[in-house]
């Protein structure tokens, strides 16, 4: 009984260990947010029909983006950080307010097969980016690194204006009666003006793999269409700063309304349709523990 008794307390010691083990293992698997809060996916790059086929051949779409966003606190400390101005391992107190500004042309020249893939329509895209990107950061910031304390108050900005980093897609596209599907799979070739000494890049300073799926709902006869297109994000490490952003989810959706059709012809007597809409496109992004 006692020899039993000995084995039990040893298995459950064992145990408890192992337990304890896992449990430092798991906790190291911090949630870990886009660097700079710039994430690889452009949120509402996919909206209204975006799982219908397309023609066959070359097409060329060009996007004009522009944003404007601000972060405060933390998030604006971490900015600081990233660019070389303070270690990341003193004790701090900020008021501090970051916004920047961006004006970016995307050119995305797709090619789409005649010939069937898997039954569905293959299309191949190379997208490239260029544009200005601005960046100001402004306010108070106390740093304490044992028994030295530094005030600092003043005002950072930067701009550029430069090309950034090219993104691949491929997407696969199938089409059933009203019913359209699409699997794709992209990602970031980081080839941009990247510098982590700046606060303004057009760059994101790393490579990024994407991958999901999408859905359309197109009835001619009603002229009602809904689309939604979700996927993950993983990316890798920044070598210039060591850090790597989280796996990102994210959902672009879209609801559209044909209000009315006019077919007209050009000059080689092909017809034209022309269809107004009403339509509303929202993306959504989250961030997820980086495995």
């Amino acid at each position: 009984m006692q020899h039993h008794d000995s084995g039990l307390r040893l298995r459950r010691r064992l145990s408890a260990s192992l337990a304890a083990t896992l449990l430092v293992a798991l906790s190291s698997q911090v949630a870990r947010a886009d660097e700079s809060g710039i994430s690889f996916w452009l949120p509402g790059l996919y909206g209204s029909l975006a799982a219908t086929p397309g023609t066959p051949g070359w097409s060329v779409a060009a996007i004009y983006y522009h944003t404007s966003v601000n972060a405060s606190g933390a998030a604006a400390a971490s900015r600081e950080f990233q660019v070389g101005r303070f270690s990341p391992t003193v004790n701090i107190n900020l008021n501090l307010a970051l916004s920047g500004q961006a004006d970016l042309m995307f050119v995305a020249p797709t090619y789409t097969f005649a010939t069937p893939v898997l039954g569905g329509q293959l299309s191949a895209t190379l997208a490239g980016i260029y544009g200005r990107n601005s960046a100001s950061l402004a306010g108070t910031l106390t740093a304490a690194a044992g028994p030295i304390v530094t005030t600092r108050t003043g005002f950072l900005e930067d701009a550029l204006t430069s090309y950034g980093d090219l993104y691949p897609t491929l997407k696969l596209k199938w089409n059933s009666g009203v019913n359209n599907y699409m699997v794709y799979a992209a990602g970031d070739i980081p080839v941009g003006d990247y510098n982590p000494n700046r606060l303004a890049n057009i760059g994101i300073g790393h490579g990024a793999i994407d991958a999901g799926a999408g859905y359309t709902y197109l009835n001619p006869a009603t002229g009602t269409e809904f689309s939604g297109v979700g996927g993950l994000t993983y990316n890798f490490k920044n070598t210039d700063t060591q850090y790597q952003s989280g796996i990102d989810f994210h959902f672009d959706w879209g609801v559209s309304q044909f209000l009315s059709k006019q077919v007209l012809s050009d000059s080689s007597a092909m017809p034209i349709s022309r269809s107004p809409t009403m339509s509303v496109n929202r993306p959504f992004s989250a961030a997820f523990v980086r495995a």
